[in-house]
């Protein structure tokens, strides 16, 4: 059997002609570079003895069960996401506590808005925007509060 280039199957040159760095190639094999590496097996196989019907049956149904594991856990995350900001929008008027980041200490106050960044979503106390990943503890806010930060000795 011939050898077979890389760049055949990853459609990606090792050298540039423009001087430029190439993109690194992928680590893993996606839908599109299965698709090449099983044309080019049926494209460089012996004719005496041609690639085996089942191996190859085999090989498409395991491409599909990949993918739609792959679109699986793209919708856990979307729906994890989603479960995210919808926990921390039912913050807004309770009390949370988190270490604060420069000091250490233990902080508090009552969560007055909520923000969505590709971070994350972020608490709004007093003039402090808190990440809802370091909220420690949620209690309910006492009567009178206002929505300034305040510390406390924990």
């Amino acid at each position: 059997m011939a050898d077979i280039p890389i760049s055949y199957i990853t459609n990606q040159s090792t050298t540039s002609t423009t001087g430029s760095a190439t993109p690194a190639p992928k680590n893993q094999l996606d839908g599109e570079g299965f698709m090449k590496l099983l044309l080019a097996q049926l494209k460089y196989q012996d004719p005496n003895s041609p690639m085996d019907t089942t191996a190859m049956m085999q090989q498409t149904s395991t491409l599909s069960m990949v993918e739609q594991m792959t679109a699986m856990a793209d919708d856990s995350a979307q729906t994890f996401a989603l479960q995210q900001r919808m926990a921390a929008t039912q913050l807004v008027g309770q009390q949370v506590t988190w270490a604060d980041p420069t000091t250490g200490n233990a902080t508090s106050g009552v969560v007055s808005s909520v923000s969505y960044t590709s971070s994350g979503a972020f608490l709004k106390v007093g003039t402090t925007n808190v990440p809802l990943a370091a909220v420690s503890s949620v209690t309910a806010a006492p009567a009178a509060t206002t929505p300034a930060t305040s510390a406390s000795a924990s």
